[in-house]
């Protein structure tokens, strides 16, 4: 009989989020932090290019069964378009598709972003992660292939024209919804305005429900592996995280005793009671002194439990 296999890394649990500087890939993101955080396993809740920086949202063990939840909600980015050139990325990585001598007016930059407010119909950029027929776009792109992506619908809730440096460029702030390609919009914005343009600049300020100044700079993390002793390393990183309930803000909430949060452990339901007790819903999270429990679903004057955390 073969021995269980013991865990690689601590059973650490909550999110941090970092400040992604720019060349440097989700990805690789969060295998550094699982890596300074010995942890026994991470993920990124909404990959960010590599020229892009700003927030990304990483948790760490148990953590993860949340991820969908970050996933979901909305975010704000600050970009620059370059005017003059569209490219083959719609970012500053790929070749010159199609360029312009043709420059935009303040005026009529404004003048279409209106169109772009709402739930609109958008085709994510040929370098993407879409999947067609099975395959990664991008990876059908970087083969020299041109495909037919499908457009779809994506929630724009604001979009502001922040500053026009110069003629060559115009900085913007958006708050979407899940699954809008920035990138796009600038594609977009450079075809109606007839001058052709590309992202020069990207940074996430924020993914619900996580607040700007919840990041924390790689740097930072990374200056910490200076401290020699390692539980005082690994206390001051796990100072650090954030609590997984966090990432739950948007859902009804449960304050439960003991002897409920070990029914629940032991995936049998609760009974919900009380004059304010939740009558029906789809998803709810209960804690217990604090830590989260379990996400379940309330019907029937009961608490049922989908998904229970350690």
């Amino acid at each position: 009989m073969s021995k269980p296999r013991k865990p690689k890394g601590r059973p650490i649990s909550g999110w941090l989020i970092l400040d992604k500087p720019v060349d440097f890939g989700s990805t690789e993101a969060v295998s550094k932090i699982k890596w300074l955080y010995k942890a026994e396993k991470a993920g990124h809740a909404g990959t960010l290019d590599p020229l892009a920086s700003g927030m990304l949202p990483i948790a760490l063990g148990d953590a993860t069964k949340t991820v969908p939840y970050v996933m979901d909600g909305r975010k704000i980015y600050e970009f620059t378009v370059s005017w003059g050139e569209e490219r083959a990325t719609d970012d500053l990585e790929g070749e010159v598709t199609k360029s312009s001598d043709k420059r935009p007016s303040e005026q009529q930059i404004r003048d279409i972003l209106p169109g772009y407010i709402g739930t609109i119909s958008q085709v994510p950029p040929q370098f993407s992660a879409i999947k067609i027929a099975g395959e990664r776009a991008y990876d059908l792109a970087r083969e020299g292939e041109t495909v037919e992506i499908p457009s779809r619908e994506v929630d724009i809730f604001r979009l502001t024209l922040l500053a026009c440096p110069d003629a060559d460029s115009a900085h913007f702030e958006v708050e979407c919804g899940k699954g809008t390609y920035v990138r796009a919009l600038a594609r977009d914005f450079g075809r109606e305005l007839g001058c052709y343009g590309h992202v020069s600049g990207l940074r996430r300020t924020f993914v619900a429900p996580f607040a700007e100044e919840a990041m924390v700079p790689l740097a930072d993390l990374v200056a910490l592996e200076a401290i020699e002793d390692m539980d005082e390393r690994l206390a001051a990183l796990d100072a650090l995280l954030i609590d997984t309930c966090e990432a739950l803000s948007s859902l009804p909430h449960l304050v439960i005793n003991d002897d409920q949060a070990h029914r629940l452990k032991m995936g049998n339901p609760i009974l919900v009671r009380g004059r304010d007790a939740p009558v029906a819903e789809s998803e709810a999270y209960a804690t217990a002194r604090g830590k989260l429990i379990a996400i379940g679903e309330i019907g029937q004057g009961e608490f049922r439990p989908k998904r229970v955390f350690a």
